[in-house]
């Protein structure tokens, strides 16, 4: 069968190979690819930056962001023939610290996970794949031409869940939430908000393509250009979704007297930025604010996503995804294009 492969650490490395079925060992329901999405962890990984391939082995399967059909599964695995699914990217260690222990992954606190695409297990930008029926999670058949959203659905999904959580140590009742960074993460992320029935702000860069357009028609509000302070002024919840460090230190100290701003993108790094750290901490210790990160999801995330995304508008969520690539021309999914919001290898083509 066909799969994109990579050298971890070594750039120029991937290519479309001819690989083994996938053994048995690596899960018990047998899955057909149906389309896989690629973001920005993946451009780092075929550019060399990171990616660790399975014990003994040179090549890792690229790809963490799923969608595919059940060709098989043992019965009693809650899982059949025909089932839409998306395998669950990270695998608890196994040796589980006490949050991994719990299902609690995304929350490892040794380091000893692994991740399908990115670090010891293959990914899923291959024909066919397989997970633990534990680690798949069923969609509505209403999603087959977006649930590829799903992933990075779950992210978000933990973020918001994560600020709710934080914002119930007083008394909560938020209005308005700040989105910055309209990519695929930063719209999800909107969609959420006002599934919450919050006022959503979103800021980018961009004055045209697709972005604007979809984040009215959310009921959300774009903005271009706006300083982010300015907006954080007035917002409850912000959700960072671009790692620019400079970004994440107007707009921290300006959210109001109890804000939870919660950092989903990572930096680039390499970027000095002065900082007033006495004001920044007079200002956050008086407020009573909040400031944490968050990365990956749990099972419950994704089941959290699965339900928010069957909920929304799938016209919305189909034009989300403005690029759809054929495996054999995987590589032009990686290439970053004017109008671009979410790309997809289409494995149906």
């Amino acid at each position: 069968m066909r799969a994109v492969t990579v050298v971890p650490g070594r750039p120029g490395s991937a290519r479309l190979d001819e690989v083994p079925e996938p053994p048995p060992e690596a899960g018990a329901v047998l899955v057909r690819a149906l389309a896989l999405g690629v973001c920005g962890t993946d451009e780092e990984i075929v550019s060399g930056a990171y990616g660790w391939a399975p014990p003994g082995r040179e090549r890792l399967v690229l790809g963490h962001e799923s969608l595919g059909r059940v060709l098989d599964a043992p019965a009693g695995s809650g899982f059949a023939a025909g089932d839409l699914v998306v395998g669950i990217v990270r695998r608890p260690d196994p040796d589980p610290c006490p949050n991994c222990g719990v299902g609690e992954w995304d929350m490892c606190r040794n380091g000893k996970y692994t991740e399908h695409g990115i670090k010891e297990v293959d990914g899923f930008c291959s024909e066919r794949f397989r997970v633990p029926a534990e680690h798949a999670v069923r969609l509505d058949p209403g999603l087959e031409r977006v649930g590829v959203l799903l992933e990075p659905t779950s992210v978000v999904a933990k973020a918001w869940e994560h600020v709710e959580a934080i914002g119930r140590r007083a008394r909560w009742g938020p209005r308005r939430a700040l989105v910055t960074g309209a990519g695929p993460v930063g719209l999800l992320a909107a969609l959420l908000g006002r599934q919450r029935g919050l006022e959503v702000d979103v800021l980018d860069r961009v004055t045209d393509g697709p972005k604007p357009r979809l984040v009215r028609d959310l009921g959300a509000t774009y903005h271009a250009g706006t300083p982010a302070g300015e907006l954080a002024k007035a917002a409850d919840v912000v959700i960072e979704c671009t790692g620019v460090g400079q970004l994440v230190f107007d707009i921290v100290g300006k959210t109001p007297p109890g804000a939870v701003t919660c950092l989903a993108g990572i930096s680039s790094g390499g970027r000095p930025v002065p900082v007033d750290g006495a004001s920044l901490n007079k200002a956050m210790v008086l407020e009573n604010d909040v400031v944490f990160g968050s990365v990956n999801a749990n099972r419950r995330h994704y089941e959290q996503a699965a339900a928010a995304l069957a909920k929304a508008d799938p016209g919305w969520l189909d034009r989300l995804i403005t690029r759809r690539v054929p495996l054999d021309r995987w590589a032009e999914a990686l290439e970053r294009r004017p109008g671009d919001v979410k790309t997809v290898i289409d494995f149906t083509v």
